[in-house]
């Protein structure tokens, strides 16, 4: 089971929780969320991906791409708190240190 939830909202920082396994279907969800919030113009992103047990090539592209955003605007997207699973995935493609808290 996959539940992408915001968990609370700032002036520009958006909180979510990430649970279960990201994979192509979950990380096109998980865009359109991302998205959302930098339409609003909250550029800061974080996300909680403690309680992910799977993050497929589809769920880094996803990251990889509203890391890119953000930055562009002058924000940021940060993982923290990852699971196991996803340190090792992050670490495999070199993007642990560019995006974890």
């Amino acid at each position: 089971m996959f539940s992408f939830v915001e968990d609370s909202r700032d002036f520009n920082t958006c909180h979510f929780t990430a649970k279960g396994r990201i994979n192509i279907i979950h990380a096109g969800y998980m865009q359109q969320q991302l998205e959302k919030c930098i339409e609003l113009g909250r550029i800061n992103i974080v996300i909680n991906m403690c309680l992910v047990t799977f993050l497929s090539s589809s769920g880094i592209r996803t990251v990889l791409d509203i890391f890119k955003k953000t930055k562009a605007l002058g924000g940021k997207l940060s993982i923290e708190r990852p699971s196991e699973n996803v340190v090792n995935v992050l670490g495999m493609v070199a993007l642990d240190e560019m995006l974890l808290k």
